[in-house]
């Protein structure tokens, strides 16, 4: 891969990392998010008139995208509501590459060499080297209830939003190339994820979020400016590398995620889940650059 698209992608992992520690340190994280996905509405909407138009048969990824990340948004703030960021970050933006390396074969015709499994294996075993150190007198541990074994909620919440973020960047990834414009695919993305979400809280909760946009106005903007960049720029890496090496490389932002829980948000880590981040971070990295 290009050196500037590995700059350009690993500057979307820092992007990613910040917009995920603005709701994690706000006091309600649906509603964090919901004005970071506000903020990034605004922008794009601001920059959809100065943009070219997307290609016809780009809108059926638009639709399928939004829906998709209408659904990822609240699970992003359960997951961190349920379980520590340095647990739940890394399993949903772990799984998601290998779920994209294994799919994008038959989906999209990509298909990986020998090196790229390698990077493959070394995420499904820092994948799980996160899950067996939440198992070290920690109440999140799987554990068995009768004879059902259970897996507790924030792990069930990540790997559920993995699923979620290997759909979206299937659809994305096709996408962005059909669109032949990345980044006015990426507004309209954003543009309409965001009107549902925003919609229905103004409903639901109209004072509270007149009362947050009022005294958090900078998680609004700053989350925004940070979710829609980081994400535009990894769009636009995948009109010019492999999906799923780009899905990869960009989960570098696990390591960054882990460091960021333990010296801002003071969460507990060992040395045993810090190094099944740096696992993963490795696979990712071998996986993009095989």
């Amino acid at each position: 891969m290009p050196g500037g698209v590995v700059a350009v992608v690993l500057a979307a992992a820092v992007l990613h990392v910040l917009w995920n520690t603005l709701v994690k340190i706000s006091e309600d994280g649906y509603l964090a998010t919901v004005l970071i996905a506000g903020g990034g509405a605004l922008l794009c909407a601001a920059a959809l008139p100065m943009l070219p138009a997307i290609n016809g048969a780009a809108w059926i990824n638009v639709l399928g995208s939004v829906v998709a990340q209408t659904i990822y948004y609240p699970l992003v703030a359960a997951a961190y509501r349920a379980g520590d960021m340095s647990q739940t970050y890394p399993l949903m933006r772990g799984t998601a590459p290998l779920l994209v390396a294994v799919v994008s074969g038959p989906v999209i015709g990509e298909h990986l060499t020998g090196p790229e499994w390698i990077g493959v294996g070394l995420i499904c075993c820092g994948i799980w080297g996160i899950g067996a150190g939440g198992l070290v007198g920690r109440s999140a541990a799987p554990r068995t209830v009768g004879r059902r074994f259970r897996v507790p909620k924030p792990i069930r919440l990540a790997l559920i939003n993995a699923v979620v973020i290997a759909t979206y960047t299937l659809i994305d990834g096709a996408g962005a190339r059909a669109s032949g414009a990345p980044a006015t695919y990426t507004a309209w993305i954003f543009l309409f994820t965001a009107l549902p979400m925003v919609t229905w809280t103004l409903i639901r909760r109209p004072r509270v979020l007149m009362g947050a946009v009022s005294k958090q106005w900078w998680v609004g903007i700053g989350g925004g400016v940070a979710n829609v960049g980081a994400y535009g720029l990894v769009l636009w890496a995948m009109t010019r590398a492999p999906v799923a090496a780009v899905a990869a490389l960009r989960e570098t932002s696990i390591l960054f995620a882990t460091v960021t829980s333990v010296l801002i948000l003071k969460e507990k880590a060992d040395r045993y889940r810090i190094g099944a981040a740096v696992v993963i971070a490795t696979g990712a990295i071998v996986l993009r650059l095989a």
